[in-house]
């Protein structure tokens, strides 16, 4: 017997599709066997195609195949073997690209007893945060929940790194999709990372002793490789050259084919981070920046590379106003306590201020004032002419899109917040031809929302990663309803719930003996009944379960709705594959 699911996602041309046809991804942290997706074709229809900045196609349809996007416009013929989404007036765009992150890399535990070296001077490379050989793919774990949170952001793609000190080790470009890291990574050894970050108890600790050692690395890299390149060229009579993974790791940034990217958080920073390239000559690249308004002029003049950060300073909520309403209705009381009284007293002056209360002043507005230029620091580089993208390095993801409303809201234009999403990042990564914009032969990397993306309303309903969907479960608010109202279940009711295939209705019926509830279940499409499990009433809240097979793998799909009268409104769960909203009303009787 096939369950409702079954019938939402079949199509003529495949009977029997199951529900496992519209998520081919590995649900995690399940013990059902994986499916295989019956195909890797997608049509997702009337939508508003948001193909770059300044780009748009109204209502049309983007087609996938085999994880590219292979058609893009109006008119389009749909592939017969395409799933079907019918975005009904959504807002597709190009998958985002984060500059520099931890994403899908566990953060190491801190070593609280850790024992002090006997020569602190001298400590071994790992010891201090020397470890530019390190490859990120090592380190990478495609079930993090990092993965996760940030791709329910609408970010498909992003430059990982290793956590550490000084030089943590070397960047990848990841995929936010895939079973294994191997299938994450899209360009491994992308870049050198390093941070302007000290060890602890041993040197270098210090800023200044970073620096030294820096320098000392480099020198002494560039030495080895000349002495390498010498033996390589007449190497009888010559002593073999030692290898050195640490200064082996620098050879590619010497020969100017691999980048530097800095973490460089301060206007400091980047001053000290330039010195050390005009001193060393490395390829640069500025990432996870939040002081970099006054270093504008520099950054263009130099044609580097940025990546701001998407950390802001917690927005400050002003009470102001309902401080002066209080105020107001104080004075108003107090003045007619005065009145009736026929009394009048003098007000006392205000008292003048005292340096103390100056300074406090003018420290404060210091304070805001550097806030709001961090705040417009994107709106800032974008008059300057200044390409860059965003880093999530140090952001907290669920604060990312108001960040980027406050950013909106500071002057930076939605085109530049978008290109600085999408087309710049793949340009300063140099992956251009690849990725984004939604355009023929790019990788099927999309971000779909119900609104335009910056909208404060705006919801994440489907994100797309090398052609993989990753549905988003947006769960509905069930009605409230007065609790001393008598609520009814038992009937026959006639409902519909929404799926990417579009509307799909059916009879629920739900048997009420003296507040025991059972029924079953059907579509319209097979009328073929299933039996409600753990069918109960709470209030005015029902919920009940039922079963789905799958090739023989068991699901279980839930059912929450709030009744009031003869009519009904909730969602249809389905765990890791997302809810779906349903409504009904009662029929009448016969």
């Amino acid at each position: 017997m096939r369950s409702l699911f079954t019938e939402l996602w079949k199509k003529s041309i495949f009977t029997g599709l199951v529900l496992l046809v519209l998520v081919p991804s590995v649900v995690s942290g399940q013990d059902e066997k994986a499916l295989s997706p019956v195909t890797r074709t997608y049509a997702i229809t009337n939508v508003n195609i948001i193909q770059g900045p300044g780009r748009k196609v109204d209502m049309g349809t983007v087609i996938l195949k085999n994880g590219l996007i292979t058609g893009v416009g109006k008119g389009l013929a749909i592939p017969p073997e395409a799933i079907v989404i019918k975005a009904d007036s959504m807002y597709v765009y190009a998958g985002f690209i984060d500059g520099l992150s931890h994403t899908g890399v566990a953060k190491p535990k801190e070593e609280t007893n850790r024992e002090r070296p006997k020569d602190p001077g001298n400590p071994t490379y790992e010891r201090a945060g020397i470890n530019p050989q390190v490859d990120v793919r090592t380190l990478l774990n495609p079930e993090d929940k990092t993965i996760e949170e940030i791709r329910n952001l609408g970010f498909t793609t992003a430059q990982v790194v290793p956590y550490g000190n000084l030089l943590p080790g070397q960047s990848a470009v990841v995929l936010l999709g895939g079973k294994s890291a191997d299938d994450m990574v899209l360009a491994n050894k992308a870049a050198l990372y390093s941070e302007l970050s000290g060890a602890n108890g041993v040197y270098p600790s210090t800023i200044i002793g970073v620096l030294a050692k820096w320098r000392d690395l480099y020198k002494n890299a560039s030495l080895a490789k000349s002495n390498e390149s010498l033996y390589a060229s007449n190497r009888a009579g010559f002593e073999r050259p030692s290898g050195d993974r640490i200064l082996e790791a620098f050879y590619p940034v010497i020969d100017q084919k691999l980048p530097v990217v800095f973490k460089a958080e301060k206007i400091l920073d980047i001053q000290r981070i330039y010195a050390l390239k005009a001193d060393l000559g490395f390829p640069l690249v500025l990432a996870d920046v939040k002081e970099g308004w006054l270093m504008t002029s520099k950054i263009k003049a130099a044609g580097t590379k940025v990546f701001l950060s998407l950390d802001l300073p917690e927005e400050k909520k002003d009470d102001k106003k309902k401080d002066d309403k209080d105020k107001k209705e104080g004075d108003k009381k107090e003045g007619e306590k005065k009145e009736d009284k026929k009394e009048e007293k003098k007000e006392t002056p205000a008292k003048a201020k005292t340096a103390n209360d100056l300074e406090k002043e003018a420290l404060e507005k210091r304070k805001a004032e550097a806030i709001a230029s961090y705040v417009a620091q994107a709106a800032t580089f974008q008059k300057a002419g200044i390409p860059f993208g965003f880093s999530l390095l140090s952001a907290k993801s669920k604060d990312v899109p108001a960040n980027l409303r406050r950013m909106i809201t500071a002057g930076l234009s939605e085109d530049a917040a978008l290109a600085a999403l999408t087309t710049t990042p793949a340009q300063l990564l140099g992956l251009s031809d690849r990725m984004g914009s939604v355009d023929n032969g790019k990788i099927a990397n999309l971000v779909i929302s119900d609104k335009p993306y910056f909208n404060e309303k705006a919801k994440v309903r489907y994100v797309f990663v090398d052609g993989v969907l990753y549905q988003q479960e947006v769960k509905e608010t069930p009605k409230k309803t007065d609790g001393a109202a008598k609520v009814a279940p038992g009937g026959t009711w006639s409902y519909s719930t929404e799926s990417p295939q579009g509307t799909t209705t059916g009879k629920l019926v739900i048997k009420d003996d003296n507040g025991t509830l059972s029924g079953t279940i059907s579509n319209s499409m097979s009328n073929k009944e299933t039996e409600l499990k753990g069918a109960t009433l709470d209030g005015s809240n029902l919920s009940f379960n039922f079963g789905f097979d799958a090739g023989g793998n068991s699901l279980t799909i839930e059912v929450s709705v709030a009744i009031e009268g003869d009519s009904f409104e909730g969602t249809m769960s389905v765990g890791t594959f997302g809810s779906f909203p349903i409504k009904g009303t009662r029929d009448p009787k016969k």
